[in-house]
C-alpha cells in the first residue's frame, strides 16, 4: 500500500521525542535528519524534502509543549500541517462550465491508465447525476476504440467514435458538436500516449486543445513510477497548461513520492486518485486525509463516505442488530458480504482506518476475489435450512457442500468453524457496520490467512 513504508518511518522518529518537556535543537536536527531520509526514501523531490523540512524545523525549535501534549505530538500536528500544505491545501473540485457542455481533455503516456481513468472519471460524474458523453481520440494504440467502448458499456456512458482513418482533432471537433446537439453537459476526450514525450505527442495535444478549448487538462501518471511521474507532469504542464493530475495506481507498491511532490514541482494539483484497475468512481485527493493517512491516522472521513454511499442503513441496523444477539446465520453472511463489496477492497478499507499498519497480521493482509468467490461457493452450496441453522451441518452434509462448491471438506470445516468464533466474536463487538468496524477483524478471519484456497 502507498505510504506504508513512510508511515512507519515517521512513526518511529515521533515516538523518540516522547517524554521530553521541551524540544530543543539537537532533538530537532536529529528528529529532522530522520524525517529527511524518510521521505527522500519515499523518492520525493529532493528540493521538495530540502523546502519541507526547513519549515517544520522552524517551527519545532523550542516550542513549548502543554501538559496535555507531548513533543511528538506537537511536532506531528506540526508536520501534518505542512504535508497538508504540501500536496495543495485543500481538495480541488472539478471545473464546470458556465455554459454546457464543461470539456475534459485527458493526456498521458501510455501505460498509465488513461483510458480506463477516462471511464472512472465518467462513472464519478454519473453518480452526480450528470451526462458526459466519452470520445474515443487515440487512433494509434490497437484496440485503443474498442476498449473505451466496451468501458462505456459496462457503465453505461455513451462513446463517441469516428474510428481510426480520421484525425484526433476532426473526432474531437465532431464529438463536442455531437454532445451540444445531445444535451451532454460533460464531454471526456481520450487522447493518444506516447511510451515517452515526444514532439509529435505534445503537437497533436495541442491541435485537440486549440479546437475543444477544454475546461480541465488532466494528466493521468503512474504514481508507480515515482519521481519519473512529477518530471512527466512538468514536461506535460509546461507544454499544456494543465489544471489537475490523476494519480492512478495508488493502491499498488508505491513509496508515494509523486503525491508528495508533483504539487510543489508543477504547482498543479492533484485531483484524483485511482485504485485498481476495476471500474469504480474516481476518488477525490484530499490533501488532508492523504496527510493522515501518511501519519498513521487514518481516514476515517473517507471510510464514512464510503459507507454513507454504499451501505443500505436499513439493512445495516437490522444487521447489527443479528450480530449483536447472534442471529447471524450464513444468509445474512452473504448479505453483508455483497454491502463491504460495494465498499471496495478491505485492505484498502482496513488502511482507513487509524493505526491498522500497527496491528499484528493486518500489514500483510490481501484478500483476493478468487478467494472471496471461493468462500461464497461453500455458503451457496448450501440449502436454506444449512444456511440458516448452522447446526445441521453434519459430516454428509459437509461433504455435499464441498462437491457442489468445488472445494474440500477441511475447507468447508475451516469456514464453518471461522463462521461460529465470528458469530461468537460478533456479540461481544456489535458488529462491522454497528460499532466503529470492530468486526472486521471477524471477516479477516474468514477471508484471510486462514482460509487458503489451491491455486
Amino acid at each position: 500500500m502507498a505510504f506504508e513504508s513512510l508511515t512507519n518511518r515517521l512513526q518511529n522518529v515521533f515516538g523518540k521525542l516522547r517524554g521530553k518537556g521541551k524540544l530543543s535543537e539537537d532533538d530537532v536536527n536529529e528528529a529532522m535528519r530522520e524525517v529527511r531520509l524518510a521521505l527522500l526514501e519515499a523518492d520525493v523531490n529532493f528540493k521538495v524534502v530540502k523546502d519541507f523540512v526547513a519549515k517544520v524545523k522552524e517551527q519545532a525549535v523550542g516550542v513549548e509543549v502543554q501538559k496535555s501534549f507531548t513533543p511528538g505530538m506537537v511536532v506531528v500536528d506540526i508536520v501534518h500541517k505542512e504535508l497538508i500544505e504540501l500536496m495543495g491545501g485543500s481538495a480541488t473540485k472539478i471545473a464546470k462550465a458556465s455554459k454546457p457542455p464543461t470539456v475534459i481533455l485527458m493526456a498521458g503516456l501510455q501505460g498509465a491508465g488513461k483510458t480506463t481513468t477516462t471511464a472512472k472519471l465518467a462513472m464519478m460524474l454519473m453518480k452526480g447525476n450528470h451526462k458526459p458523453l466519452l470520445i474515443a481520440g487515440d487512433i494509434y494504440r490497437p484496440a485503443a476504440i474498442k476498449q473505451l467502448q466496451v468501458l462505456g458499456e459496462q457503465i453505461k456512458a455513451p462513446v463517441f467514435t469516428l474510428g481510426n482513418d480520421v484525425s484526433p482533432v476532426e473526432i474531437a471537433r465532431q464529438g463536442l458538436q455531437y454532445a451540444k446537439a445531445n444535451s451532454h453537459d460533460y464531454v471526456i476526450v481520450d487522447t493518444a500516449g506516447r511510451l515517452q514525450i515526444d514532439e509529435a505527442l505534445m503537437e497533436e495535444l495541442k491541435q485537440i486543445h486549440a479546437e475543444v478549448k477544454p475546461d480541465e487538462v488532466l494528466l493521468v501518471v503512474d504514481a508507480m513510477t515515482g519521481q519519473e511521474a512529477v518530471n512527466v507532469a512538468k514536461s506535460f504542464h509546461d507544454q499544456l497548461e494543465l489544471t489537475g493530475v490523476v494519480l492512478t495506481k495508488m493502491d499498488g507498491d508505491t513509496r508515494g513520492g509523486a503525491a508528495l511532490s508533483v504539487k510543489a514541482v508543477t504547482g498543479c494539483p492533484i485531483k484524483f486518485v485511482s485504485m485498481g484497475e476495476k471500474i469504480e468512481p474516481l476518488e477525490p485527493f484530499h490533501p488532508e486525509r492523504m496527510a493522515s493517512r501518511i501519519l498513521g491516522m487514518g481516514d476515517m472521513l473517507s471510510l464514512i463516505e464510503k459507507a454513507q454511499s454504499s451501505i443500505d442503513a436499513d439493512k445495516a441496523a437490522e444487521m447489527e442488530r443479528k450480530m449483536r444477539n447472534a442471529e447471524f446465520t450464513f444468509e445474512d453472511f452473504l448479505e453483508q458480504m455483497e454491502q463491504v463489496r460495494k465498499l471496495g477492497p478491505l485492505d484498502q478499507l482496513l488502511d482507513m482506518l487509524p493505526g491498522m499498519n500497527k496491528v499484528k497480521g493486518m500489514k500483510d493482509m490481501k484478500v483476493d476475489d478468487k478467494q472471496i468467490n471461493r468462500v461464497e461457493a461453500i455458503v451457496r452450496s448450501m440449502t436454506t435450512d444449512e444456511k440458516r441453522n448452522p447446526d445441521l451441518l453434519n459430516y454428509s452434509r459437509r461433504r455435499r457442500i464441498a462437491a457442489g462448491s468445488g472445494t474440500n471438506i477441511a475447507e468447508v470445516n475451516r469456514l464453518i468453524k471461522q463462521f461460529e468464533e465470528m458469530r461468537k466474536m460478533m456479540k461481544q463487538f456489535s458488529g462491522m457496520m454497528g460499532k466503529g468496524g470492530k468486526g472486521m477483524k471477524g471477516l479477516k478471519g474468514l477471508m484471510g490467512k486462514g482460509m487458503k484456497f489451491p491455486r
